[in-house]
């Protein structure tokens, strides 16, 4: 069943043709580089973004599979949680080739795509029943899930995700954006420094629920006394390695707090698998951080290739063909839902 797959929930502009697990092609186009002079995505620039490229992207990713808008049988897309603007792109242009062609298509939940998207690896493929754990700019949830489409949220952030905590960190330290990626290097760089240390919010010795806002406020107040105790020269700002060693004590304090909540979510569940998605399963130290885990406690972790990691079409591909065989549906009705929820299907 050749499934087209629409992605345009936040800057990636991404179609792909998937056939069940199989990934034909998935093709991405970022406009994370206009969003760099402003430290965040601009949503109007976003949107533009994917008005002007979604064509472009679709066209190249029928030609790398080698097939046509006619051997599709069902378009799969992004329609929440996102960028209402951005949402609305990909919507509209699967609600047009649905229509005009006879198609059938689908909407996809975004978060329950990253939480999947391990189910594309051509190796190291997840069995049920485990847990899930999604982390990226937008989101940071913990599952339980039984089967495809059958998942219970087991908690959730209550401020920032973990990804915004990597971007906020990034901007207060002068790096740019995106933040994960260059914090992640920076930290390879850097040491334990007893003089710097982080909060780690666990919320209660039970909850699985999650706060990364104190740990950025906690940064920026440490940065803050340096420069106002004149302990680095105002001329060129921080000392490198001083930055490199706050990389390390945030990311470190960060993902202190994602293994100790999986551990919980293990023990609450009975469950020893675990399956992590999204952008910040890409972060090399919280990869090194569950191979360490799961080596001390016997835990399966299985990780997203890095392509499945950041928001891709062919996640929403899978995902919706494999939902769409299982019953659900869309209609011309679909709209766009940038606080959709995930809801909990026993």
């Amino acid at each position: 069943m050749l499934t087209l797959g629409l992605e345009t929930s936040c800057d990636e502009t991404s179609a792909s043709v998937t056939d069940g697990r199989k990934v034909l092609s998935n093709i991405v186009s970022s406009s994370v580089h206009l969003h760099k002079r402003y430290g965040g995505v601009v949503p109007e620039i976003a949107s533009r973004f994917h008005v002007e490229y979604i064509i472009e992207v679709l066209s190249r990713s029928l030609k790398d599979s080698r097939k046509s808008l006619k051997d599709i049988r069902l378009i799969a897309v992004t329609n929440g949680p996102g960028l209402v603007g951005a949402l609305l792109t990909g919507i509209s242009l699967a609600k047009s080739i649905g229509y005009s062609l006879d198609k059938p298509f689908i909407g996809v939940n975004h978060i329950l795509a990253h939480l999947y998207s391990s189910f594309l690896n051509e190796d190291d493929k997840p069995d049920f029943p485990f847990i899930g754990l999604v982390v990226s700019g937008g989101h940071t949830a913990l599952f339980y899930c039984e089967a495809i489409g059958i998942q219970r949220l087991l908690g959730s952030t209550q401020d920032d995700a973990v990804g915004e905590a990597y971007d906020k960190v990034a901007k207060i330290l002068g790096l740019g954006y995106p933040g994960g990626p260059v914090i992640d290097q920076r930290a390879k760089r850097g040491h334990r420094n007893a003089a710097i240390s982080f909060p780690k919010s666990y919320l209660g010795k039970d909850s699985l629920d999650f706060s990364f806002s104190g740990v950025k406020t906690a940064v920026l107040y440490y940065v803050n006394n340096l420069r106002n105790a004149k302990y680095e020269r105002r001329t060129t700002g921080l000392r490198q390695a001083v930055i490199n060693d706050i990389c390390y004590a945030f990311q470190e304090a960060a993902l202190d707090v994602l293994v100790e909540k999986v551990i919980r979510a293990s023990e609450f569940t009975k469950s020893k698998r675990v399956v992590i998605g999204g952008g910040v399963a890409a972060n090399s130290r919280l990869r090194e951080r569950m191979v360490e885990l799961a080596v001390n406690s016997a835990m399966k972790i299985h990780f997203p290739e890095l392509k499945y990691c950041m928001d891709n079409a062919a996640m929403i591909g899978y995902l919706g063909e494999a939902l769409y065989k299982k019953g659900a549906r869309s209609d011309l009705y679909l709209s766009a839902e940038p606080n959709l929820e995930v809801v909990n299907v026993k």
